[in-house]
């Protein structure tokens, strides 16, 4: 059965302080490892794509007006 949000958190708030602060690095750093490898395989799919016709160039500034737009 797998372990509840619930009980992660009560079992965290039983670690010492330095072990809680250590806990949230570990955790911060693994995430980051997730989102990166996640960026990758992204990237790899839209070069793979590019490379197969699908995705043509476009100009600059048109694709930093798009980001602008994606922002607001």
């Amino acid at each position: 059965m797998p372990v509840t949000l619930d009980q992660t958190l009560e079992l965290a708030a039983q670690l010492s302080i330095e072990q809680q602060d250590m806990l949230i690095d570990i955790l911060q750093r693994r995430r980051v490892d997730q989102r990166r490898e996640e960026i990758a395989i992204a990237a790899k799919a839209s070069i793979a794509d590019f490379h197969a016709g699908k995705l043509q160039p476009q100009p600059l500034a048109s694709i930093i007006q798009e980001l602008r737009q994606s922002l607001q």
